[in-house]
């Protein structure tokens, strides 16, 4: 189980380095990210969040691209990440990948299945489940499939699998920081709150 972000690019961009993604494709968050990487993710987040200044707001200007860019990651409330937590079955080679419309924000989601109504939806088209069943989870791709593959988790196990994700957006967040300084040192800290607010963490997960 891995956290990744959805990655359907912005054409143009020239506003920091950033690394080589697959378009729509999903790139992995966590300790082994290069600054490229984190570069990458920066710039996915904020163009999905992406807003003009309101009324009553004071704009970013034309000679701050950088600021408008990040203007709507920045203020918003409840930003979104899209992505989720992937799932590798080696095994089989089942893969469980977040669906449409899924967000790295609902991570903790996962916590309903092994905690709470034992049920979860994680996007559409694919339409990814995961439904507890006695001690074991049962995790199915494609729930609109019938008989399709599915991958099978004991509760505990699910757990540590959920908890090893969720230790990796955290260090994402910390790489995060850290690229901050160098690339937008003078909103290293709002740009560490509001990344950990999309990743579904809290504004201190970045100081962790």
């Amino acid at each position: 189980m891995q956290p990744v972000l959805e990655t359907p690019g912005r054409d143009g961009f020239d506003l920091w380095p950033f690394g080589p993604y697959e378009p729509y494709g999903f790139l992995p968050l966590g300790a082994a990210m290069s600054p490229a990487d984190v570069g990458t993710a920066v710039m996915q987040i904020a163009d999905h969040n992406e807003a003009e200044p309101g009324p009553g707001e004071e704009p970013a200007g034309s000679g701050d691209p950088a600021g408008r860019f990040l203007h709507g990651l920045l203020t918003s409330e409840h930003p979104v990440a899209p992505g989720g937590f992937r799932v590798f079955a080696p095994a089989t080679g089942t893969v469980l990948r977040p669906g449409c419309c899924n967000g790295l924000e609902e991570w903790q989601d996962w916590y309903e299945v092994l905690d709470g109504d034992g049920f979860a939806l994680f996007g559409h088209d694919p339409t990814p489940e995961a439904r507890r069943e006695g001690t074991l989870v049962r995790l199915t791709p494609d729930s609109a499939v019938r008989d399709g593959p599915v991958i099978e988790l004991p509760l505990d196990g699910l757990r540590r699998l959920v908890t090893a994700a969720a230790d990796e957006l955290a260090a994402f967040l910390r790489l995060a920081d850290a690229w901050a300084a160098d690339h937008c040192p003078d909103r290293r800290a709002p740009l560490a709150a509001a990344l950990a607010r999309a990743v579904g963490l809290g504004a201190d997960s970045a100081e962790a």
